[in-house]
């Protein structure tokens, strides 16, 4: 069973005000791509973005928050991604075909729980 009101403490150190959040790959997708997420903190928030590396920019579901992600939010802010509308035409939607893998150090659960959903779907 999961603990998805999981919530780390802080992603950040004194010297470190950005961190690699969440590494995403889609090993159905076409193009292959790698995903990460990442969190900064600044002006009393937390900010996400998500760049591939192309410098792809894509849509979280959530894009600031004042403390961590519970492990509920974080796997919806991976699941619910999108592609920003201007390469929504390109082949970039490519990039995110079928379920990802995903790991996180903030997150221990995260790759197991993709894991199980990647085997439910018969993948891997």
């Amino acid at each position: 069973m999961f603990d998805f009101k999981f919530q780390p403490e802080t992603y950040f150190s004194e010297e470190a005000t950005s961190v690699l959040l969440i590494r995403i790959s889609f090993p159905e997708s076409t193009w292959g791509e790698q995903i990460s997420i990442y969190a900064h903190q600044g002006q009393g928030k937390i900010t996400y973005e998500a760049v591939d590396f192309y410098g792809s920019e894509y849509l979280l579901i959530t894009s600031s928050s004042f403390e961590p992600l519970t492990f509920d939010d974080a796997v919806y802010l991976v699941e619910g991604m999108q592609l920003h509308p201007e390469q929504e035409e390109s082949g970039m939607q490519l990039v995110l075909d079928g379920i990802p893998e995903a790991e996180s150090i903030f997150y221990p659960e995260m790759k197991r729980y993709f894991a199980e959903k990647r085997k439910n779907f018969g993948l891997d």
